[in-house]
């Protein structure tokens, strides 16, 4: 990428942010936030991988997120290195209380990307889905990572096309909720990083036909 498209990139993203923020703060009334089944609630089961109790949150973590649902959870199959499900519902997105991108999280809890493109999976009907792809590495260890932004029956990868849509359906549906779903595995021992990839792409092709009763399309 040249340096002018980066600083267009950087400029077409800063209005975007700016203009999504007066939007949304400017609005007196509330948002809508359609029925659903609670996040906490997301099964144990996601094909044939079985997860545990949901993983606790610390009172700083809760109050970085901010207002919403959310649930972490370990997946298994065993013998195979088990999957970690993060999944974040924001009923309303307000000035403050948007979605944080992995981008900022990730690095923040110490692991750095080392490798990042995107990814497209095979959605419930049969049509191609792209998502975010990264390996992440701490020290010596290494984790691969999938995650994308999904609202109102649509899934993004990209976090500044994920504010555009949330002014959009601001102002065409009275709605600015969203989700992040985040699917994260270890890379271990001798295991090859495409087995990893293997995993989490089965995984959440698994996930994402559960999703809709969770994050309302």
């Amino acid at each position: 990428m040249t340096s002018t498209q980066s600083w267009l990139r950087f400029t077409a993203a800063a209005a975007l942010i700016v203009s999504s923020t007066i939007y949304l703060h400017g609005r007196a009334k509330e948002w809508l936030s359609p029925p659903h089944l609670q996040v906490t609630d997301f099964p144990r089961a996601v094909g044939d991988y079985q997860g545990g109790d949901a993983l606790p949150f610390s009172r700083d973590t809760l109050d970085v997120l901010g207002p919403g649902e959310f649930l972490e959870r370990r997946y298994q199959r065993a013998p195979q290195p088990g999957i970690d499900l993060f999944l974040a519902y924001f009923p309303s997105q307000r000035t403050g209380d948007t979605i944080h991108s992995p981008k900022h999280c990730l690095p923040g809890a110490g692991w750095e990307p080392v490798e990042s493109s995107l990814l497209q999976l095979t959605g419930p009907d049969g049509k191609p889905i792209t998502v975010n792809y990264w390996v992440i590495a701490k020290g010596e260890q290494r984790q691969v990572a999938l995650y994308w932004y999904q609202a109102h029956g649509r899934v993004v990868a990209d976090e500044y096309r994920a504010k555009f849509y949330q002014v959009w359906d601001a102002m065409r549906l009275n709605r600015t909720d969203g989700s992040l779903v985040r699917v994260i595995t270890p890379v271990v021992g001798f295991e090859s990083l495409d087995s990893a990839k293997r995993r989490v792409i089965e995984f959440s092709e698994q996930l994402l036909p559960m999703l809709g009763a969770y994050i309302p399309g």
